[in-house]
């Protein structure tokens, strides 16, 4: 009997588990995972991916000894001499950082972690592997055919696909590789997945559609446009577009059309993505609501914690907790930087996901919030995943940019694309306010005209403006920024809801007394999905889309013919690009809300600066499959430019723990501190650690140790609250 290689130690029953089982565990698994032009390439990559361990270093090493040895740029040679280029270059990428994430490529005679410096250093005798595993003859004209599909004769569009689809293998492969290793040195049962009933709950929202009453003129508008999305979504599309106005009801209808598609087409799972973590909330807790124990959502945000859900069982519990290493879940609610670093990452935990947002409906909630520096990548990745993984994506907004134009500028993988609202005749029944320009006013004049309105939101675009006018008003107020926690934030926002709500019953006439009056000033954070309904709005001059998402939180319900949004200028305030098309739009249309209007905005903001639009785009940055920089471009996109430095603030009993584990032990548990974070600049860090009120104890997460640095109402103080008084 010959030796026995093995890959794994399973350190509670001693079993192991050799090197070519897991190499075929893996193999078949990543072949299981991957679409059909993909399989055969996956397959070959999962046989490979472990052919270091048989070294006779990574033997000894696993049978005791304390060496290091590098074991995952074998398997990346081995493909390299038994497939030609650039089918074996896709590979290697994938194989030798399917540990430490697909490494830059590269340049010939590196010595450092990309590729090409793996590759030229030297590694003990690992042709043991001959004996054991036998690499498949793929058919290389094939997977070519599939690689050159849709890309005409342009090199870029080719390398932009070559990076996709490696990522998409190197997802693949490490889902394969780490279900395997688990599933074999696991000590307790198989945890449950997630599960959910796409019938029942397009049942439940049938039923709660039926029940909504039709009997006004904007109630009757709602559901013809609702119809007509829904007529026009049963023809078959990759990318569909919902141009719907706030309060027409798009969350309800965008979730009724996925479950009509996912049931349809059998879709395995849906994906809700949503721009701002702070909406999340909001709408996870309609699902819940409305679906029940019909479905089992996965929560992906950084700002939750299954650990804190003391609500749900233990078996739900752990089975979210597990899926949301690799999305295997049916109903997932996420934000647009955890789905867009999931395709554009390097990394093994991030990238894992990608394969399982194949064979999915994907829901894009205010899809005009993509950053116009990284829009080329999020369009490619949506158009990319809806053509070749057999997904289907749905873009919802009440303020659409001409998508169709764009996916096919930027993004020219073919797709189908479906508007489900063709017809915006009745849009304008949804004009519930309307957009005065008051031009540049001071903080004291801006509070002093607001004080006649019964209810009023102020939104401002800087928060250091929004503290300062916070503390000048008098009456009733609520301030919110991110200088607070999201627990203070979510607190001020029930409070105001539970108070305009008040309001509501009190007084319906709308005619309320000066002492009960409310004045919420804001950052743009409360514009997007945050369900407020105010008499008035003041909203600070910025990009058309912003002006008028602020409108949809005025005269929301429609009880009054027409609510009042007033655009304004602080003076001295800088403006950018958009704040002066807007300004322009504001002196042209007499109501800036027309499709119209809309349209020239985005033609402006997206067709006159299309440099910008590509710049973050692989393509740009390399021509070349064997140098890709995978890792630098990787380290490089941040859809929310990091100009902001994050500091946990201790708000209850729970959070001092959670700080006071950090300090003695050095173990952080970044999820659950993510609710008690707030944002500064990295000026105003430095100042809180040169007042020595903040300290990150060794660990790069900052936290307050002065809790007097720190206001519910105002958020993080750079003096004491002694200071004030």
């Amino acid at each position: 009997m010959g030796e026995i290689y093995i890959a794994h130690r399973n350190e509670y029953t001693n079993e192991v588990q050799t090197v070519r089982e897991h190499c075929e565990n893996t193999a078949n698994l990543c072949k299981e995972y991957a679409i059909p032009e993909m399989e055969d390439l996956a397959y070959a990559a999962g046989k490979a991916h472990d052919i270091g361990k048989y070294q006779e270093g990574f033997q000894r090493r696993i049978r005791g000894e304390n060496i290091r040895v590098e074991h995952s740029t074998c398997g990346a040679i081995a493909v390299g001499e038994k497939y030609p280029k650039p089918m074996n270059l896709m590979m290697q990428y994938c194989i030798a950082g399917h540990h430490t994430g697909i490494p830059n490529g590269g340049f010939g005679n590196d010595e450092d972690n990309s590729l090409k410096g793996r590759m030229n250093r030297t590694f003990e005798d690992y042709d043991a592997y001959k004996q054991e595993l036998e690499l498949p003859e793929l058919d290389i004209r094939k997977w070519q055919q599939f690689l050159a599909a849709d890309c005409g004769r342009n090199a870029d569009w080719l390398i932009d696909k070559f990076t996709f689809l490696t990522r998409y293998l190197f997802s693949c492969l490490v889902d394969a590789d780490s279900t395997d290793t688990a599933e074999f040195c696991r000590s307790t049962e198989v945890v449950r997945k997630l599960q959910a009933d796409f019938e029942k709950c397009l049942e439940k929202i049938n039923v709660q559609l039926q029940a909504f009453e039709v009997k006004t003129e904007l109630q009757k508008t709602r559901s013809l446009l609702q119809e007509q999305a829904y007529r026009n979504s049963t023809k078959d599309a990759h990318i569909y577009l919902i141009n719907m106005p706030t309060g027409s009801g798009k969350t309800l209808a965008s979730a009724k059309i996925a479950l009509q598609r996912a049931i349809a087409k059998k879709k395995k799972r849906i994906i809700y993505v949503i721009p701002y973590n702070s909406i999340i909330d909001q709408t996870a807790e309609v699902f819940e609501k409305l679906f029940g124990n019909n479905l089992e959502i996965l929560r992906h945000q950084s700002t939750f914690s299954y650990d804190e859900k003391v609500d749900l069982n233990e078996d739900y519990r752990e089975a979210a907790k597990i899926a949301v290493e690799n999305w295997d879940a049916p109903f997932i609610i996420t934000t647009a930087v955890q789905f867009f670093e999931s395709i554009y990452s390097n990394k093994r935990g991030k990238l894992r996901k990608l394969h399982n947002m194949a064979d999915s409906i994907l829901i894009f909630d205010e899809a005009h919030m993509m950053p116009q520096d990284y829009l080329q990548p999020c369009l490619q990745g949506i158009a990319y995943i809806t053509k070749y993984l057999n997904s289907e994506a749905v873009f919802l907004t009440a303020t659409m940019p001409d998508f169709e134009k764009l996916l096919k500028l930027y993004a020219p993988a073919n797709n189908r694309i479906e508007n489900l609202i063709k017809d915006k005749t009745l849009f304008e029944k949804f004009q519930k306010c309307q957009y005065i320009n008051m031009g540049k006013v001071s903080p004291e004049g801006l509070l002093a005209k607001s004080e006649k309105y019964p209810s009023r939101l102020i939104i401002v675009n800087k928060k250091k403006n929004a503290r300062q006018l916070f503390q000048m008003c008098t009456g009733r107020k609520y301030h919110l920024s991110t200088y607070m926690t999201a627990y203070d934030r979510q607190k001020v926002l029930q409070a105001i809801r539970e108070e305009l709500k008040s309001l509501d019953e009190d007084f319906p006439d709308g005619n309320i007394p000066e002492e009960r009056r409310i004045t919420i000033i804001s950052t743009s954070l409360i514009e997007a999905g945050v369900d407020l309904d105010v008499y008035t709005v003041f909203r600070e001059l910025n990009g058309l889309d912003s002006i008028l998402q602020s409108g949809g939180r005025c005269n929301r319900e429609g009880k009054r013919d027409k609510g009042e949004v007033f655009v304004f200028e602080f003076e001295n305030e800088a403006q950018n690009d958009k704040m002066n098309i807007t300004q322009r739009l504001l002196a042209e249309y007499k109501d800036i809300s027309q499709p119209e209007c809309i349209e020239e905005y985005y033609e402006e903001v997206f067709f006159l600066k299309q440099e910008n639009i590509q710049k973050n785009t692989m393509h740009i940055k390399c021509r070349s499959f064997e140098n890709l920089p995978f890792q630098t471009y990787a380290e490089q996109f941040e859809l929310i430019p990091d100009r902001t430095c994050s500091i946990v603030v201790p708000r209850d009993e729970k959070s001092r723990k959670l700080v006071d584990t950090l300090r003695y032990t050095k173990i952080e548990n970044e999820k659950e501190l993510q609710k008690y974070t707030c944002t500064v600049t990295k000026k105003e860090l430095d100042e809180l650690i040169k007042q020595h009120v903040a300290d990150d104890f060794g660990t790069g997460i900052y936290c307050l140790t002065n809790e007097d640095y720190y206001d519910e109402n105002l958020g993080i103080l750079l003096e004491a609250q002694d200071y004030f008084l």
